[in-house]
C-alpha cells in the first residue's frame, strides 16, 4: 500500500469552496495607506495642471467637478502656496499604517496663511516634531 502525502489548502474561487493543491499562500502584510494631505497635495497640483492647459475655466468649474464646494477647492489648491520643498515632504510623507493621520490638511492651514517660506519651514518642522514624524532630509 502507498500512501501519498499532500498540502493542500480551501479557497474561494468564483462562488465555490475548493481544495487547491500546495501550501496555502503566506497572508499579505496590510499595508498602510497614503496619508490624506498627499492625497489632497497631489490633487493640488493636478488641479493647477487642469487650470493651465486650459482644461477647466476656473476654481468653481473645477470644484463642481470634483464634487466639492468651492472653499473646500480654495482649501486644497492654498497647499500650492507651501514652499516648494515643503510640498514635497508632504507628498513623501511615510504611510500611516494604524490609526488616524499624524499631519492634516487643517494642521496646515496655518502654515500655508504664512507669506514667507522660511517661517513656513520653521512651523512645518514644529508641526513634525510635535507629531513625532521625522523625515531624513536628502
Amino acid at each position: 500500500m502507498t500512501t501519498v502525502t499532500r498540502k493542500i489548502h480551501f479557497a474561494v474561487k468564483g462562488h465555490r469552496k475548493r481544495a487547491i493543491a500546495g501550501p496555502a499562500p503566506d497572508a499579505a502584510k496590510p499595508a498602510g495607506r497614503v496619508p490624506r494631505i498627499a492625497r489632497l497635495m497631489a490633487l493640488a497640483i493636478r488641479f493647477e495642471r487642469l487650470l493651465d492647459e486650459g482644461v477647466v475655466a476656473n476654481q468653481t468649474e473645477l470644484a463642481r467637478l470634483a464634487h466639492v464646494t468651492q472653499p473646500r477647492m480654495t482649501q486644497i489648491m492654498n497647499l500650492l502656496h507651501l514652499a516648494p520643498d515643503i510640498q514635497e515632504e508632504i507628498l513623501f510623507l511615510p504611510e500611516v499604517v494604524e490609526g488616524r493621520d499624524r499631519v492634516t490638511e487643517r494642521d496646515v492651514r496655518g502654515i500655508v496663511a504664512m507669506p514667507q517660506w522660511e517661517h513656513q519651514r520653521a512651523r512645518f518642522r514644529e508641526l513634525l516634531k510635535h507629531n513625532n514624524l521625522v523625515i531624513p532630509s536628502p
